[in-house]
């Protein structure tokens, strides 16, 4: 059995576990404005945090980069959809001005 099969397992366990929800703050150069996670059961919050401790440093930053990736790729379709005539060139500038406000991009990337 997995180790994620494992914690999902532990889940019944859990049921009556108490994980207060959490406000996500994304620092001063974020585009949103920090939100309240409530749409995970505390229950299902603490599994994933089980699960999440269950892996190796590698497998933390493996699944870190896949996420990374792929907001990287849902944030590239938002700017396709916005403006289907731009060149890929243009939609990664435009996803580099969006990650890196206030602050200007820099020189070379203009």
């Amino acid at each position: 059995m997995s180790r994620a099969h494992a914690a999902l397992g532990a889940r019944d366990r859990l049921e009556s576990c108490c994980v207060p929800s959490a406000i996500v703050w994304l620092g001063p150069r974020a585009n949103i404005s920090g939100v309240a996670i409530t749409d995970t059961s505390p229950a299902a919050q603490a599994v994933l945090l089980e699960t999440q401790r269950a892996m190796s440093g590698e497998q933390r930053l493996l699944l870190a980069f896949e996420m990374s990736l792929f907001a990287r790729e849902l944030a590239k379709e938002g700017i396709r959809r916005e403006h289907p005539e731009w060149p890929e060139a243009r939609v990664r500038q435009e996803l580099l001005r969006l990650a890196f406000l206030p602050a200007p991009l820099p020189a070379p990337l203009r």
